[in-house]
């Protein structure tokens, strides 16, 4: 095997590395459920696990149904404070038994490693995914990425069974520059999988804000010297820990923006609930503000004007839609409002996917369809344009209708049915704008829920075929 070249940046991004500051950040993090068991955290979070309810998990470890094993347990000190006055939040971070109870899934939700022609990449859209960092400042029991931060060994395409690793520069550049270069050379389409220049590339994890800055500007020089026009971050550590959007972390965005000004940013953020977001009274009620809308809290408050007064930074939310924490039309209500209010955008719900144990999280596909709706009433059409979508291996998917009454004349819809149609369709997008029609199943979280009911599948969601394998994505 060919040894592999070590990335040198160049005078322009070594210029920008040298004026980078690295912050100083107290999250004070407690990581897994050993200090709250032994009584070692301190006195006032003692109170977010009950005696019993560490009893419970405790009985697990070690077994086929360990909760911790599924997905380790974090949490920050911001992130508690909140969780004292809110049940939904306590829900979001708090381990619980009811995670192991069913543990079907896909050990690759979304079949991501049918798409990774390098290590730590997935190029299943137009843009391109890395994997960052394997963690975040505290831990959602329903994360996507459980595979990832768990560090469960998964079959790959090829056969290979092993734990998905985290992208390299000195991997992903020249994959980069390669593709682009075969895509120019062929008329603006790549000669093996038809695909046009990857331009985005989302960096991702785990949360790309738990690295310092330093990291952080080591990724997006890099990516901006080999052409990438539009960088986003997702992160959830708006809501886990805002200090860490501080002067240091500001300083360097303005620092690569000055240097790379054609790139753009776009901060992709995660509030699932308004309790992340905002302040309450005593009585648990949330707090006008005197400006308009309801007070949030200062330090999220502060970071996200910062991100809005820059031009060429946006930032969008997506959540998924998760029993006992958002599956409630009016909290969404108020978190859209709020959101878009201090120039949030509101970007996409999702029904949960397929991981494993989702069924201890995910809401009924037409249930969350009717709560998204239910929320946008009294929304104005700015507010709205976040749409619901499920993540199948084909492509994001929008749940786009729903009837209540039966459909004459078709075999299936006696009952109603539910268009889904392909809104991002994996490899060269051939079968955008697609729409599958199925009978209505109220009980079903996930596309196999209606598996016997499909009654048009012009997108072929559930046609059998078969799926890209590795080595024509890796062809590039």
């Amino acid at each position: 095997m060919p040894t592999k070249e070590k990335y040198v940046p160049s005078e322009k991004e070594a210029a920008f590395l040298a004026t980078i500051r690295n912050g100083k950040y107290e999250r004070d993090i407690i990581t897994g459920l050993k200090k709250f068991m032994e009584k070692n955290v301190p006195q006032d979070m003692m109170g977010l696990y009950t005696p019993e309810e560490l009893d419970a998990i405790k009985a697990l470890d070690g077994t086929p149904r360990d909760v911790q094993a599924r997905m380790p347990v974090k949490i920050t000190r911001h992130y508690f404070e909140l969780a004292k006055g809110s049940k939904a939040i306590q829900t979001l971070v708090k381990a619980s038994p009811k995670e192991t109870y069913d543990l079907d899934g896909a050990e690759d939700p979304g079949k991501q490693m049918t798409y990774s022609p390098v290590e730590g990449l997935i190029h299943k859209y137009e843009l391109g995914l890395i994997y960052v960092a394997s963690t975040c400042s505290a831990h959602c029991r329903f994360c996507y990425r459980e595979e990832l931060i768990a560090k469960k060994e998964i079959t790959r395409a090829d056969g290979t069974v092993a734990a998905k690793g985290l992208a390299q520069i000195d991997d992903i550049v020249p994959y980069i520059i390669e593709h682009n270069r075969l895509v120019d050379a062929n008329g603006g389409r790549h000669p093996v999988t038809n695909r046009e220049r990857l331009r985005e590339i989302l960096m991702s994890g785990g949360d790309p804000m738990v690295l310092g800055n330093k990291n952080i500007g080591q990724w997006l020089s890099a990516l901006a010297q080999a052409g990438i026009e539009n960088i986003r971050i997702g992160t959830k550590e708006l809501a886990f820990f805002p200090k860490r959007f501080d002067e240091t972390f500001f300083e360097m965005l303005d620092a690569f923006h000055e240097v790379y000004p054609g790139v753009n940013l776009r901060m992709m953020v995660h509030f699932n609930h308004p309790d992340e977001i905002l302040v309450k009274d005593l009585n648990g009620n949330f707090i006008p503000d005197a400006e308009g809308g309801l007070t949030w809290h200062p330090d999220t408050k502060a970071a996200v004007r910062e991100f809005r007064s820059r031009s060429w930074i946006n930032v969008d939310n997506q959540s998924p839609i998760i029993s006992g924490i958002n599956d409630d039309p009016d909290a969404l209500r108020i978190l859209q409002r709020e959101l878009k209010r201090n120039g949030v955008e509101n970007h996409y719900f999702f029904c949960g996917r397929d991981i494993v144990g989702h069924k201890a999280f995910n809401v009924p596909i037409e249930r969350a369809w009717e709560i998204l709706n239910e929320s946008q009433k009294g929304l104005s059409g700015v507010e709205t344009h976040a749409r619901l979508s499920i993540t199948h291996y084909k492509g994001k998917t929008e749940v786009a209708a729903i009837t209540k009454t039966p459909v004459p004349g078709v075999k299936g819809g006696e009952n109603g049915v539910v268009v889904f149609k392909l809104l991002r369709s994996a490899g060269d997008a051939e079968d955008r704008a697609k729409v599958t029609i199925v009978g209505r199943n109220p009980e079903a979280i996930w596309f196999s829920g209606y598996d016997d009911r499909v009654i048009v599948d012009e997108a072929g969601l559930y046609s059998m075929y078969e799926i890209p394998t590795i080595s024509s994505v890796a062809a590039e």
